[in-house]
């Protein structure tokens, strides 16, 4: 039974104020995994005001960002050395399959080492000579950390989640307190433990498993200057709105609901097996899943056909089994949600291909769900428009290259896209038309130099490499 009875506050394990710990179980079979203290407001003031006090009085900001990225190289190298634990713990909490959370660490590498790369190349400091002749001054433009940040992540990619805000904002200088979901309190617990190996000065991370009434009470604290967020759209309106009121500065990366879009002239076949990775990854608990599948009428049914055999070769089961592709549902309410969205696109009206709300066979003890295709589905369907974070799959037939792009432009979302062609010059310019944050051309994966976030309603602001790492920072110009 893994046991966090203490909270990390400021760099230390300290008593929590509610000394009751709360179950963790797990989504394979529902039986506890781990007991875990949770913060209350009286553990978020004390991390804030740790925060507050390590930023104002403290010496981290000041440090060389070349002192501060060598810490983090160490978190990062330590990180590395405990990959596999890393990965168990977080297959354990979520029901991830097991392959995609070893693999996941490679990513992590790549995020990790891509803001660090960053950082050193960062104009912290830089000098410009004035370009009018009559006022002969010279500027010095500072980019400084913000100050205190509240980094709320969800519970789907928690080790992605919190390094994607935690490395750039304590790179910049700035003190963090990361909230983290009670599902994962096991890999932030874990996560906490590194971090206090590293080096870092006292108060500058604290790391809080807490509920929502918690998290909202984080984000309302006026000692807070920046929150840095990840999650719903729903919540991320909600901070938005808590932000404007007391101007904090904010970045939020939401929802989405994002089309594959496959071209006439692209292999079907390959498209296809691309979708079970773009699609489908993580339990499609996430929230770049291209879940809408465009396809060309004059291919339509090769399309859906081959979109069955995929869905039905893919294996659901323990997550721990290294055969294992789909994993269960975080918890039960988000297993009886997914069921709920396939008994929805039943009554809409869409054909059910394959798949269905049954639990699989063998499975009732856990969060399972069934993977499931619709075709015939018109894009105004509400499996089509909501996010539904879960394996469930809506195909929809477009006319032409320019009905292709209407629908997928069609959504209140803009995170994730895909197009497939056998032109990757084509596809790029196709891409190109598409409002969303991310796009991906043929499979490829994401890459972790350039920005990462969305449009519309899929957030505000930009996570990953120089962009990401400069949110964390305030610019200052000082005329001399």
């Amino acid at each position: 039974m893994i046991t966090y009875d203490r909270l990390f506050i400021g760099g230390a394990w300290v008593e929590p104020s509610d000394p009751g710990l709360l179950g963790i179980t797990s989504p394979h079979d529902r039986s506890v995994i781990a007991r875990a203290a949770q913060a209350r407001p009286a553990d978020i003031d004390r991390a804030v005001a740790a925060a507050r006090t390590s930023f104002d009085e403290g010496g981290w900001r000041r440090t060389p960002p070349a002192e501060r990225i060598a810490i983090l190289r160490r978190f990062n190298a330590l990180r590395e050395e405990n990959a596999e634990r890393i990965a168990a713990l977080i297959t354990l909490e979520n029901g991830s399959a097991a392959w995609f959370t070893r693999a996941g660490q490679a990513g992590l590498t790549r995020q990790a080492n891509a803001y660090l790369k960053a950082a050193e190349e960062f104009g912290w400091e830089e000098t410009f000579a004035s370009s009018d002749p009559a006022s002969p001054v010279r500027s010095v433009v500072r980019r400084e950390a913000v100050g205190v940040v509240a980094a709320v992540i969800p519970w789907n990619s928690p080790f992605s989640s919190a390094t994607s805000k935690i490395i750039p904002a304590l790179v910049a200088g700035n003190s963090v307190v990361l909230k983290v979901p009670p599902e994962n309190s096991p890999s932030m617990g874990f996560l906490a433990e590194l971090l206090e190996q590293v080096g870092l000065p006292e108060g500058v991370v604290s790391v809080l498993p807490a509920d929502r009434e918690t998290s909202e009470y984080l984000v309302r604290h006026p000692d807070v200057d920046k929150i840095a967020f990840t999650g719903s759209t729903r919540a991320g309106r909600r901070i938005a709105s808590l932000a404007g009121e007391q101007l904090k500065r904010v970045s939020l990366e939401l929802g989405g609901k994002s089309a594959a879009i496959i071209l006439p002239d692209a292999d079907i076949e390959k498209a296809v097996a691309g979708v079970k990775f773009g699609s489908l990854l993580n339990n499609a608990e996430s929230c770049i899943a291209q879940t809408r599948i465009l396809a060309p009428r004059s291919r339509y049914e090769e399309v859906v056909a081959g979109l069955k055999g995929l869905i039905e070769s893919l294996k659901v089961g323990d997550p721990d089994d290294p055969g294992t592709f789909i994993g269960p549902m975080i918890r039960p309410d988000q297993q009886a949600r997914v069921r709920d969205y396939i008994r929805l696109g039943v009554e809409e009206g869409a054909r059910l291909v394959t798949g269905g709300p049954q639990i699989p066979e063998g499975l009732e003890e856990g969060n399972y769900v069934t993977p499931t295709l619709f075709a015939d589905v018109d894009n105004s369907m509400r499996i089509a428009q909501e996010e539904i974070f879960g394996p469930v799959l809506v195909v929809i037939a477009y006319d032409d290259e320019d009905d292709a792009v209407r629908i997928a432009n069609d959504s209140e979302y803009g995170l994730s896209g895909g197009v497939w062609s056998a032109d990757e010059e084509h596809a790029l310019a196709v891409a190109r038309r598409i409002r969303t944050g991310t796009v991906t051309v043929n499979g490829a994966s994401v890459a972790f130099d350039g920005p990462f976030g969305g449009f519309k309603a899929s957030g505000i602001g930009r996570e990953y490499g120089a962009v990401g790492l400069g949110t964390y920072t305030e610019y200052k110009t000082i005329t001399v």
